[in-house]
């Protein structure tokens, strides 16, 4: 018997982009080989310039030498927030845009960002907060109460949440708390410093210890993620025929926010707002291995990782002996590359 995935998956492939397993198969391994690739190149790339002998010396002898410490002190850490953030945003980005069946959305049209920056905001001007391992709790419950208010906003007049009125809720909740977030911090700047640092959306500046906090709970929302995956197609083709095909709606919409506010509010909290991972990997991921939204995912949580730390190598390089934030370079790289694939009109559906 057919699966739901598979009839959907289907009936939702624009003709010409039926994507057979094969294909995406190789396609994931070649994938993984960039993805190692990247990871490589994170190791070994930096403000100090160290041969390829003496990275992976100091990344198998852990001493204290120049190369080992600088390779386990500076590359490992941000390597690894990197992985883990570029993971948590392209798995989220899929998922919200197949819960809002708009392939422009984007993690922050839940006002995930704008909630965890608000939390983050509070916490530093009335707690005292001043570091990452003080306010990424805050951010995170900041993200999650706001796509919760955003559900039920979206929810107050029918009882029933929609595409549409959750991204007007999304959209306007996080206007409010932006305003509100940037209303604070012009009363009192210096109160507000540490905040700026957080805001540029960096990697460098995360912990092992705060990305190890964090992960379980990332974790947890790609499983919810891939689970829902199957109902996710179903969704795609319309309320009525999602319910037709045996799918249950509403229990699927809250489970794929739960897994968005898990992917996009963890990953917010650990380096900021990161833009464009959440937009261009899910888009251009679509565009390769069709509408099946198990694929895409997957797909997503391992490309979503090489844009990060691909833009992270490249900030390092051009501005030696500084760098440039990522969310800088994804923005910068991701603008042109978004452009060039909304104009396929193939690319830019569902």
């Amino acid at each position: 018997m057919t699966t739901v995935r598979e009839h959907a998956s289907r009936l939702t492939a624009p003709a010409g982009r039926n994507i057979d397993p094969p294909r995406r198969l190789l396609g994931l391994a070649l994938l993984l080989c960039v993805l190692a690739l990247t990871i490589l190149a994170s190791l070994a790339v930096g403000a100090n310039q160290l041969s390829g002998a003496q990275v992976w010396q100091g990344f198998w002898n852990r001493d204290r030498s120049d190369a080992s410490v600088i390779v386990w002190t500076l590359r490992v850490p941000r390597t690894v927030v990197g992985i883990a953030l570029g993971a948590a945003l392209g798995a989220a980005g899929a998922s919200i845009q197949a819960l809002t069946r708009n392939p422009l959305a984007d993690p922050g049209i839940l006002g995930v960002n704008a909630g965890a920056g608000f939390a983050v905001t509070l916490g530093v001007g009335f707690f005292g907060l001043s570091g990452i391992t003080g306010y990424v709790w805050f951010a995170f419950a900041g993200a999650a109460a706001a796509t919760v208010l955003v559900y039920l906003i979206g929810s107050a007049e029918r009882g029933t949440v929609t595409p549409v009125t959750l991204v007007l809720a999304g959209v306007a909740l996080g206007a409010v708390l932006n305003g509100f977030s940037t209303f604070l911090t012009l009363i009192n700047p210096e109160t507000f410093r540490s905040i700026r640092n957080w805001g540029l959306g960096s990697i460098s500046r995360t912990s092992l210890d705060d990305t190890v906090a964090v992960a379980p709970l990332l974790v947890i929302g790609l499983v919810i993620a891939v689970a829902v995956s199957g109902s996710l197609n179903s969704i795609a083709l319309g309320d009525d025929l999602a319910v037709a095909l045996g799918a249950k709606v509403l229990r699927t919409r809250i489970l794929g926010v739960v897994a968005v506010t898990l992917l996009a509010g963890g990953a917010t909290a650990l380096t900021g707002g990161i833009a464009f991972v959440g937009l261009m990997v899910p888009h251009i991921v679509r565009w390769f291995v069709g509408p099946d939204q198990w694929w895409i995912i997957v797909y997503s949580a391992l490309a979503g990782p090489v844009l990060v730390l691909a833009s992270d190598v490249l900030g390092r390089v051009i501005a030696r002996p500084g760098e440039i934030e990522v969310a800088i370079l994804t923005a910068v790289i991701g603008a042109p590359a978004l452009i060039a694939f909304v104009r396929r009109r193939k690319a830019s559906g569902l």
